[in-house]
């Protein structure tokens, strides 16, 4: 079968699409088919750019040659314990090296596909509307013991990947929303839902007079105490990811959630990052989402799977509008 594989950091251009052998589906595994995946900034660690994310990922090697996560597909075949999907339904969900004609995950990793749902928008949920969905939890909404029936929330960044989705998210437990984008950007924000907009470019949220009960920062443009600032006292801050790779090259995307937690227990608002964590229960939210029509995927771009690398510098010019997909044929 035909794969994304990399055998050295470095730029895009190591990124190699190769034949390699088709995997086997474990017991507790399904084996794949892909029909599209999208890029997340978690799979752009093959640049190898901070030590610190070497010491996991391989000092002057990648252990992994495999990159992708998020992906969407039909069914081929199933382990022997696999019970809750058969060959031929169509899923969603993560796994590892998803950049390729087939994949093997595990079951705990996959949902249903809803049928009014394109092979393309489904590949773009995953992690990054897991991100949004749990970032949002943290903040405080969704849940029970929401402390106010329409919180304001802050969503820096509302345009990307991630963003899209939590405009959406939010919308859905009912917060007043205010999302920051680009000019160009206003109206598709507005689109999802967001009930005011501020362009970056004529307006900085963070000297503005608006407090807000959440601030959801998928772009680290503005220092922790300028978040702080347009917080109430009871707040709450949520990173998302941390930055870019490139960021440091000792400690790359881990410097600014140093500083989240040496300045948390200083003050009185709430603190931390986010990154998604794989829940089988939220999958399956967001799909019923998905399905009744309240989260709505944007796709920015799609590309074949030879044409990876260009994709990926395309993501990386930091300009995309939601996800940017690979297709698989």
């Amino acid at each position: 079968m035909k794969a994304i594989v990399y055998h050295n950091y470095g730029s895009p251009d190591v990124l190699k699409c190769e034949e390699i052998e088709k995997p086997t589906a474990g017991d507790d595994e399904v084996l794949i088919r892909v029909c599209a995946a999208a890029i997340n900034p978690v799979d752009l660690l093959f640049r190898g750019t901070s030590y610190m994310v070497r010491i996991m990922t391989g000092l002057r090697k990648p252990k992994e040659t495999r990159i992708g996560h998020d992906v969407t597909g039909q069914v081929e075949a199933v382990g022997r314990n696999v019970t809750q999907f058969k060959p031929g339904d169509a899923v969603f969900g993560t796994c590892k090296g998803a950049f390729a004609e087939y994949v093997c995950a595990s079951e705990s990793a996959l949902v249903l596909k809803p049928e009014n749902v394109t092979f393309e928008q489904a590949a773009s949920v995953p992690i990054a509307a897991l991100t949004a969905l749990q970032g949002l939890r943290f903040g405080g909404l969704g849940d029970k013991g929401q402390t106010r029936p329409k919180p304001n929330v802050l969503i820096n960044g509302a345009s990307g990947g991630v963003g899209t989705f939590a405009v959406q998210i939010a919308k859905s437990f009912g917060a007043d929303v205010t999302g920051v984008c680009s000019t160009r950007n206003l109206d598709m924000v507005r689109s999802l839902g967001a009930d005011h907009v501020i362009d970056y470019t004529k307006e900085d949220f963070a000297k503005g007079d608006q407090r807000y009960d959440v601030v959801l920062d998928n772009v680290p443009n503005h220092s922790l105490s300028e978040c702080r600032r347009v917080l109430n006292p009871q707040g709450k801050y949520v990173m998302i990811g941390g930055g870019g790779p490139n960021d440091n090259r000792w400690i790359g995307p881990f410097g600014r959630l140093i500083q989240t937690l040496v300045m948390a227990p200083f003050v009185s608002q709430k603190m931390g990052m986010m990154m998604a964590e794989l829940k089988k229960s939220d999958l399956a939210i967001l799909g019923d989402m998905m399905q009744s029509g309240k989260l709505n995927p944007v796709i920015d771009r799609t590309y074949k799977l030879s044409e990876l690398p260009a994709a990926i510098a395309y993501l990386e010019e930091g300009h995309a509008r939601g996800k940017v997909v690979i297709t698989v044929e």
